[in-house]
């Protein structure tokens, strides 16, 4: 067996792949059903992210099959630690950090579970999880308390409405016609499965993530694609108490 033959059949024997990465040459989803994925989708906002990270550190908050891992060490990042709570995806990340030669540090570990990482990160990616989880103010609380020192670039799926509403800071209990107003932050609870998956828990419009981000504590800085933010730490709402310790 050659030396490609050997990798593609690596490759095989780590699918499923939801990380379509090119590992010397051979594709891991070549037949992805939304196409070249995640690369397609980070054309579209990789510039808000500096091309030499030389000195930072990054950490990448679901990083599935280490897609953005990646690409952080190909920008120059120093430390570069990847989490998730799925074994799965680690031996893919793992296998690709491997085979490309990078030094990431993964890490099979829960969003609820950032404090023990016991350090602030220059950049945080939590790309593609917010939705895929149970208390999503609260997995955004605990990365405000005690992983992002710098800036936070932050996906989320999105569905209904794109309009963002101008409010006003408060209306009167009987005004009950503002909850029907375009433009205002709704989230979408799906009690069994949204496109076959069972960890699709509540899916927000715009305007209920960059509400639910300036609530947590972020500032929007840019927003260079409709479901992409770039972020950075700010004061949080005086009514949000800090997170609990989960750890």
């Amino acid at each position: 067996m050659n030396e490609k033959a050997r990798l593609e059949s690596d490759i095989a024997a780590l699918r499923p792949w939801f990380h379509n990465l090119r590992i010397n040459g051979v594709q891991t989803a070549p037949d992805h059903f939304l196409g070249d994925y995640p690369s397609f989708k980070w054309a579209h906002f990789q510039q808000v992210v500096p091309e030499d990270l030389q000195g930072c550190s990054v950490l990448d908050i679901g990083c599935n099959a280490g897609f953005y891992s990646l690409e952080m060490k190909r920008r120059n990042a120093g430390r570069v630690v990847g989490i998730d709570s799925d074994p799965h995806y680690l031996r893919q990340a793992e296998f690709a950090a491997r085979q490309t030669g990078e030094d990431i540090d993964f890490k099979l570990m829960s969003v609820y579970e950032v404090e023990k990482l016991k350090e602030r990160f220059d950049l945080v990616l939590f790309m593609g999880v917010l939705y895929h989880l149970r208390h999503p103010l609260l997995a955004l609380d605990l990365l405000h308390e005690h992983v992002v020192g710098g800036q936070m670039l932050f996906q989320c799926m999105q569905r209904g409405e794109e309009e963002v509403a101008a409010l006003s800071e408060n209306y009167d209990f009987f005004n009950t016609t503002i909850f029907e107003q375009r433009g205002f932050p709704k989230m979408y609870f799906v009690e069994e499965r949204y496109a076959g998956d069972p960890t699709n828990w509540f899916i927000p419009n715009k305007a209920a993530v960059e509400a639910m981000l300036r609530s947590a504590g972020f500032v929007i800085r840019a927003n260079p694609e409709r479901e992409v933010y770039l972020v950075e730490h700010g004061g949080r709402h005086p009514m949000a108490e800090p997170p609990p310790s989960l750890c």
